[in-house]
């Protein structure tokens, strides 16, 4: 048989009653005051942006889970942006939250926990703004050949800006634009892409850069992490100047070289790649100017030569004129001769012409052609008088038979033509009313009148009907 054991009432008698709210605010009060600042490792989970601004995400192990929270004023000053999967260390307090009974972290900084996790980080942004495009070879510009001005993004008070500029005006000097920035630490990334950002957006008027150079000496891999930072790497790829990067030492690398147009190894190298040599242009150009004035001569003294070989094999100008005097000479012998005999020609045509315009034979021309005309007057007179004739028969036969079918005619016979006093024809009786003024039209002429009586309907016999005169 089993045995239970149950405590005393009194056992539990003197412990203290706490509400929930009351030990929550006792549990929350002791965790904050034994862990104030912690620093924690863990691989980041669960990873949530709230509309808030806030960042939600876990810290967990390969044995425990953590809850953590960035609040949105902090977020922006995180030296790393939290992404899964990425190893961090975490420095923040520990606290409760009393809604779900739960104990969370604030983080209030973030840092890679190491080397090999900083750079899985870097090669996971790289792989994914090369994805974007932001690397492509076609999308790069062509640097000037000379630039008239050159902006310069870099710290004002480092030897890298002495350097380029030493190593400007030891080559081609150029104006020079310098927008200081903050080349590491927390506010270096979003200095730098408003700097580029800023020359781009210059006025016309303004002396705006041709070409630009971002530029820092060399450091440890955490030093140059502002030119690894997304904001920093969109901004040189959407860059319209081209730009130059010269992030480093030779062997460094950051993410901003692969945006730039041209990545310089030094600071010093960049310069060299923006400007040429004065002193070499100044010799090219001599070199080029005695190549020419050499190219000038020489082909004066080729075309001199073959003037000297023309002016061999032509002929004496006594050779190519004789020819031509002798040819005109002859010319001038036949066109003598030609005047007189164009002469004698136009005379015997004016002769003849003087012999037709005597006064005998212009008088004779005239008598027969007013004889001629005569004949034709006649012979015209004769043909309309036939015309005449004919055409006055046959109007007289219209006439007659046109008074033959006329309705004058039939009024000269004894009839009459009856019209109401709307003009209307009556052929009927019964189309007349009592009372109604006629119009009757007589062969000599027409008269009113104003029927009395009711006409009465006479009785036809048969085929006794002819049918209306009018």
């Amino acid at each position: 048989m089993s045995e239970t054991f149950e405590p005393a009432p009194s056992t539990f008698a003197n412990l203290p009653e706490y509400s929930v709210s009351e030990l929550s605010q006792a549990l929350k009060q002791a965790v904050e005051e034994r862990f104030p600042l912690v620093r924690v490792r863990g691989e980041i989970s669960g990873l949530k942006a709230a509309t808030s601004g806030h960042t939600y995400f876990d810290l967990k192990d390969d044995k425990a889970l953590l809850n953590a929270i960035v609040w949105r004023t902090a977020a922006r000053y995180l030296k790393v942006k939290p992404e899964p999967g990425l190893d961090v260390i975490c420095t923040g307090r520990i606290t409760t939250y009393p809604g779900q009974s739960r104990y969370q972290l604030i983080v209030e900084q973030m840092e890679l926990a190491g080397l090999g996790a900083l750079m899985a980080m870097l090669e996971e942004r790289k792989k994914r703004l090369a994805g974007e495009g932001l690397f492509d070879a076609a999308r790069k510009k062509k640097l000037p050949f000379l630039p008239n001005v050159i902006g310069v993004i870099t710290s004002p008070t480092g030897a890298v800006i002495r350097d380029i500029m030493h190593r400007l005006n030891a080559r081609f000097p150029r104006r020079v634009l310098i927008w200081p920035v903050a080349v590491q630490g927390e506010r270096a990334a979003a200095e730098i892409a408003q700097a580029i950002a800023g020359f781009n957006k210059l006025a016309e008027n303004f002396p705006r850069p041709d070409l630009l150079i971002v530029a820092r000496g060399g450091g440890s891999i955490e030093d140059l992490m502002a030119f690894n930072e997304e904001a920093v790497v969109r901004a040189a790829a959407a860059s319209i100047i081209p730009l130059i990067s010269a992030v480093g030492h030779e062997t460094d690398t950051t993410l901003i070289d692969f945006a730039s147009d041209m990545r310089a190894p030094t600071p010093t190298a960049a310069a060299e790649l923006a400007v040429p040599v004065m002193a070499d242009l100044k010799a090219q150009l001599a070199d080029l100017d005695r190549r020419a004035r050499n190219c000038f001569d020489k082909g004066l003294s080729d075309r001199r030569r073959h003037l000297s070989q023309l002016v061999r094999v032509l002929p004496r100008p006594e050779q190519l004129f004789a020819s031509p005097r002798q040819r005109l000479d002859q010319a001038g012998e036949r066109l003598g001769l030609a005047l007189g005999r164009n002469l004698q020609i136009h005379r015997t045509q004016l002769a003849k012409s003087v012999a037709l315009l005597r006064p005998h034979p212009i008088r004779t021309r005239i008598r027969h052609a007013r004889e001629k005309l005569e004949n034709l007057g006649r012979r015209a007179r004769r043909c309309e008088d036939g015309h005449i004739t004919r055409d006055r028969s046959r109007l007289t036969s219209l006439t007659r038979v046109l008074e033959s079918i006329s309705y004058r005619a039939v009024l000269e016979r004894g009839f009459a033509l009856v019209k109401g006093a709307d003009g209307t024809l009556r052929r009927r009786a019964a189309q007349i009313k009592l009372g109604e003024h006629l119009h009757i039209t007589f062969a000599d002429g027409e008269s009113g009148a104003l029927a009395a009586g009711v006409p009465k309907a006479r009785v036809k016999k048969p085929g006794s009907d002819q049918g209306s005169l009018f």
